[in-house]
């Protein structure tokens, strides 16, 4: 297990950027593939990417393809999610999350930070 904690979330015009981090607790932090999902107000958790544990391979939902950006920082113990060209359905609570191998099943992530929401004003 490991311990994450979110940061960078906050109120964005639709267009604009933000950055979310997440810092992982432990040295065992390049063991682990990270995703990062998101929940919105009435909605389902969604999946929306992933990092393999070198960083070598990504995979994102269809939403955000092209305006999100996913990356780590072994040396940090940080993922980093990039969100440009933010639309007002992208407001949600985030959260990183942890898991043996890289996938978009929630089930298979066994650590979560707690989130952090970001909202887009329109």
């Amino acid at each position: 297990q490991v311990q994450l904690v979110e940061s960078g979330g906050g109120l964005v015009q639709a267009g604009g950027s933000l950055r979310l981090s997440c810092a992982a607790s432990g040295r065992t932090f390049s063991t682990y593939a990270m995703g990062w999902f998101r929940k919105a107000p009435g909605k389902e958790r969604e999946f929306v990417a992933a990092i393999s544990r070198s960083g070598s391979n990504t995979y994102y939902a269809d939403s955000v393809k092209g305006r999100f950006t996913i990356s780590r920082d072994n040396a940090k113990n940080t993922v980093y999610l990039q969100m440009n060209s933010l639309k007002a359905e992208d407001t949600a609570v985030y959260y990183c999350a942890a898991a043996t191998i890289m996938t978009i099943h929630p089930v298979e992530y066994h650590s979560w930070g707690p989130g952090t929401q970001v909202t887009v004003s329109s």
